[in-house]
């Protein structure tokens, strides 16, 4: 493994997977926290005993494990377009493998373009939310910070899209 002092300060292929891997995991790790709270409240609540603690904790881990074998390791890591991955580069791919004008390049262009969309979506609400998620929990800590929640995950966000382009 090579510095970033040896690669002309680029970082080296095992510090940017590593960060990839983050990335991606750390999104898959935050959503069993909604889920958890969704099973135990809402509109169709779960009653919060030993086995339903259990059970749901058991949807949830095999949920995820079978996510993550099945879609990153089994499938997305065999899409490789040239080093890259990720939804613009399976529509590159299909592109690339599609003869031109035909109807299912057509569908399945759309299709690439639908869940760039949902990634995309997917990058501006789960900040959003779990920003506000953490800001809310000022109000256990004392109820006269309630109308303070909104302007502070506000500021919050608008801080985080700022410096997000000087990198992780």
């Amino acid at each position: 493994m090579r510095s970033a002092s040896a690669n002309d300060g680029k970082p080296d292929v095992f510090t940017l997977a590593l960060a990839a891997i983050g990335v991606v995991f750390g999104d898959i790790g935050t959503s069993p926290l909604y889920t958890m709270k969704e099973a135990f409240s809402g509109t169709h609540p779960v009653a919060a005993n030993y086995d339903n603690v259990l059970g749901v904790l058991s949807l949830v881990f095999w949920a995820l494990v079978i996510v993550v074998t099945l879609k990153y390791v089994v499938f997305m890591m065999r899409a490789d377009n040239r080093g890259e991955g990720g939804i613009m580069a399976l529509l590159a791919l299909v592109l690339r493998a599609t003869a031109s004008g035909t109807s299912g390049r057509r569908l399945l262009t759309t299709l690439g373009l639908f869940g760039a969309a949902l990634f995309y979506g997917d990058g501006i609400i789960t900040p959003a939310i779990s920003v506000l998620s953490a800001v809310e929990g000022l109000e256990v800590a004392t109820p006269a910070l309630q109308p303070f929640v909104i302007p502070i995950t506000i500021v919050i966000l608008i801080g985080l899209f700022v410096f997000q382009q000087k990198g992780t």
